[in-house]
């Protein structure tokens, strides 16, 4: 651990403090190595049209966010490159010891950047793949092109993380780095602080939300938008009422989509069942309010709400692509299926809604894995242990 004489900084990037685990995690780490012996500039760009923030955790926690508006979610040849310039001249000034890249677009203009920095290039540079966009996202050629540069910035980083040994995996066989270049670090949350199964209030928040009691409660919370296959949500649950399951949805969350979304609700007739519920903050009373959650998304690194699912001894019906295998395991807390198996979901949400039992099985098994697995206190400790013998190897000078 470096002494409190010895400090050592670090410049922290993410595209943007949007809802999502990237946000949360980047938040909590600053938070934790500052315990550490590290102080860390965490830098953050421009939300998206529609997106909404999480910078109220990094504020909850005191964690400062210097801002580059031009940095963001979109390409944008001209913006993209203003944030790099901008970020290079940050470096400079800064001159960390570490650079630390979160996410596909902070871990291009970052690691951009740092090569722009001349003498003044951080001696360690590492970049944490939270999943990737380089296969569902994009057209065959921009994908390649994509891939290509992945490749190039693998080449020129110290250090690769990623979320879940599935995303480590999936970057292998894409030919990003070989799996010796990767080390894996799980996401850690505050579990006990956003979901606390032993004051969820479920009784509460079913009244607010005009549920009743013995009503089956299908929920999801994200973005919507179009990896997430919310549309195979709305069909799942169409199939699940057909088969004489009395169940109410409800959707948490906002995002393009949302229009269309409320458009085939109508269609598929299940609209006055399904409640829009907008982003929240605070989703504790939500997953209170669950039988169970559901995530049919064609790719995602470390799903945040199916962890927090769990905590809330909520068991989960997801698609297994990403890391998500990594979090649910098939039949013990919760059940996974192929994209777009939408019979499979609606099969296996009316298992758990016929079986209270099964329910409240799965769901402990999950709280008892998931709390210890992506706790905080472990992340902290995991990202302590890599930079300190990144340091050691670099033999780099601690302030």
């Amino acid at each position: 651990m470096p002494e409190s004489d010895q400090r050592v900084h670090i410049l922290r990037v993410i595209a943007r403090l949007n809802m999502g685990g990237p946000a949360l995690h980047v938040a909590y780490l600053t938070e934790g190595l500052r315990k550490r012996g590290y102080d860390t500039t965490l830098v953050a760009g421009s939300l998206a049209r529609g997106e909404d923030s999480m910078a109220f955790v990094a504020d909850a926690h005191g964690v400062e966010v210097v801002r580059i508006d031009e940095l963001g979610r979109e390409i944008s040849p001209l913006r993209d490159l203003m944030a790099t310039i901008r970020l290079a001249r940050l470096i400079r000034k800064e001159r960390p010891q570490i650079l630390h890249t979160h996410t596909a677009k902070a871990g291009t203009v970052g690691r951009v950047a740092a090569m722009l920095a001349g003498s003044r290039k951080p001696p360690i540079v590492v970049h944490t793949f939270h999943g990737h966009v380089l296969r569902g996202y994009f057209g065959p050629v921009r994908s390649l092109l994509f891939r290509m540069l992945e490749r190039w910035l693998a080449a020129h980083t110290t250090a690769l993380i990623a979320v879940s040994p599935q995303v480590r995996d999936d970057l292998v066989a894409l030919g990003i780095a070989p799996r010796d270049r990767f080390v894996v670090i799980r996401l850690g949350i505050e579990l006990d602080e956003r979901v606390a199964p032993e004051q969820n209030g479920r009784d509460e928040s079913r009244r607010y939300l005009g549920i009743p009691g013995d009503r089956f409660a299908v929920g999801w919370i994200g973005r919507m938008t179009a990896v997430k296959r919310t549309d195979d949500v709305l069909i799942a649950f169409k199939r699940l009422r057909d088969g004489g399951i009395d169940a109410v949805l409800c959707m948490v969350g906002d995002g393009p989509d949302r229009p269309q979304l409320e458009q085939r609700a109508h269609e598929l007739g299940v609209a006055r069942e399904t409640l829009f519920l907008g982003y929240q903050e605070d989703v504790a009373q939500f997953y209170a309010a669950f039988d169970a959650l559901v995530l049919p998304s064609s790719n995602e690194g470390t799903p945040v709400s199916v962890i927090e699912a769990l905590a809330a001894e909520r068991p989960v019906v997801a698609t297994r692509v990403g890391g998500v295998p990594d979090v649910v395991r098939d039949g013990e807390d919760g059940f996974l299926v192929d994209a777009g198996a939408t019979d499979e979901l609606a099969d296996r949400l009316t298992r758990l809604a016929r079986d209270p039992a099964l329910r409240a099985r799965m769901g402990r098994h999950g709280r008892d894995r998931v709390v210890p697995r992506y706790a905080v206190e472990r992340l902290v400790a995991d990202v302590d242990e890599l930079y300190r013998s990144l340091l050691s190897g670099a033999n780099v000078r601690k302030r």
